[in-house]
């Protein structure tokens, strides 16, 4: 499938001060691809020069086919953007606000964005100023989505939506995606990529250091697991078993961590008089953890999928 974004040996310094390096990755047309990583890792760095709002320090990237910066307004064409705090004009009504980027657009179709305001209850007569942190986002996605655009950029896109409202943020996201359209969706929420993504990539210190799909990041999950016995157990018995990351034993217990299938080790555990046998699974946010624990790999593992 063509890439509709496509990052290459991008960099953008502040002076002396790191804001991305070398990343590359790209993003397929008709798919859901969050970007993940906590506040201060490049994600809004990444995203402004791809808006051609920060001119890169090297590097570059495209978005139909447009070069971002020399072609910024070709891309803005087929582009939706959500900024992550939008600063819109704070005596504006959010209805005068929907209405002034319609007519920026050329038009659009009034009774889809009608739907759009009816569906996440957005009272368009109030002040942007007297909005909730909340109903900001909302005007600020309905006038990301109000033209059926080909692309979304949505920068923390579901800040201060409740959680009624995010699941409706979550259907339109598929409904984009039925319609063969394109988001790249920033987040520090892993719950929320899981949810929706079929891709995500993992930026850290202004690093990209993983691009894969969401259920390849599963197959990561290490299993923690206990084992109880009737008598005491040397944990060197399962040090080496397929999978096993560490092993400790106290007394009639042995601890072991576990990447992949659990079946060599509930053979030797049956072999050894096994009296309890417990497992636990770290969920997706522990896997996404464990890459910014000190130590974890810095340099991209999977620049493309």
């Amino acid at each position: 499938m063509a890439a509709i974004i496509a990052v290459n040996d991008l960099t953008k310094m502040y002076g002396r001060t790191r804001g991305v390096v070398d990343v590359t990755f790209s993003v397929d047309e008709g798919e859901i691809f969050g970007f993940l990583g906590p506040n201060g890792a490049g994600k809004t760095t990444t995203i402004r020069v791809l808006m051609g709002l920060l001119h890169p320090t090297s590097g570059g990237a495209t978005i139909g086919g447009h070069d971002v910066w020399r072609e910024s307004v070709a891309v803005k064409k087929i582009v939706g953007y959500l900024p992550s705090d939008p600063q819109l004009d704070p005596d504006l009504t959010g209805g005068q606000i929907i209405e002034y980027f319609a007519n920026l657009r050329g038009g659009v179709d009034k009774a889809y964005v009608k739907s759009l305001v009816d569906r996440f209850e957005l009272d368009t007569r109030k002040r942007f100023r007297d909005y909730s942190r909340g109903n900001k986002q909302k005007v600020g996605i309905v006038q990301a989505f109000m033209h059926k655009p080909r692309l979304l950029v949505l920068d923390e896109a579901s800040s201060g939506l409740d959680p009624l409202n995010q699941l409706e943020f979550n259907k339109l996201l598929f409904e984009v995606r039925a319609d063969g359209r394109t988001v790249f969706l920033s987040s520090h929420i892993l719950p929320e990529v899981e949810q929706v993504c079929e891709r995500v990539g993992i930026i850290r210190d202004g690093a990209l250091i993983r691009v894969d799909t969401v259920a390849a990041l599963r197959d990561l999950r290490q299993h923690e697991v206990t084992l109880t016995f009737a008598a005491p157990t040397p944990a060197s018995d399962f040090a080496g078993l397929p999978g096993v990351h560490s092993a400790t034993a106290d007394g009639n217990t042995v601890k072991l961590i576990v990447t992949g299938d659990l079946g060599p080790i509930v053979k030797a555990a049956a072999d050894h008089n096994v009296t309890n046998f417990t497992t636990h699974e770290p969920s997706l946010e522990d896997v996404f953890l464990r890459y910014y624990q000190t130590g974890a790999p810095a340099a991209p593992e999977a620049a493309h999928a």
